[in-house]
């Protein structure tokens, strides 16, 4: 999906897919997101929240109204205003994402580092530790 594909102000349901889906995923592989997710507690809202806050940005982009972004998504207008307004977290990420695409095009950035990553990078680098004074160990047993 390149940036030109990626219609800004969206005319038709095709287009408002288009946005939403660049959105969502713009959104979906920042570093906040991807800490967001580890906590599987809230991970289903999370990205529900995320989803709803895409979904309304790309239909308002496309001039619908508040009333009828509610009534096709199924969520209050509260709710919408709070997402389109950034008072949520996932309407923070949206609208970081709308803005980036606007200026920069459609781009992920996949160098995401996370504790989860480094305590795996830490748990490797025993790992490898132990191997090796194993191998030593069995090397003098075989020697004697």
């Amino acid at each position: 999906m390149s940036s030109e594909e990626i219609p800004l102000k969206p005319v038709g349901k095709e287009d408002i897919r288009k946005l939403e889906s660049a959105l969502i995923t713009m959104a979906l592989f920042s570093k906040e997101t991807f800490e967001e997710l580890q906590n599987p507690h809230g991970r289903l809202t999370w990205v529900d929240s995320l989803y709803t806050a895409a979904a309304a940005l790309a239909r308002e982009k496309a001039g619908m109204s508040l009333s009828q972004i509610a009534e096709e998504l199924g969520v209050t207008e509260a709710t919408l205003r709070r997402h389109l307004k950034g008072e949520t977290k996932a309407g923070q990420l949206i609208l970081r994402a709308y803005e980036k695409l606007s200026k920069e095009g459609f781009k992920i950035e996949l160098s995401i580092s996370t504790p989860l990553t480094d305590r795996l990078t830490k748990l490797e680098d025993k790992m490898n530790k132990v191997r090796e004074l194993l191998r030593q160990a069995l090397d003098e047993l075989s020697a004697v």
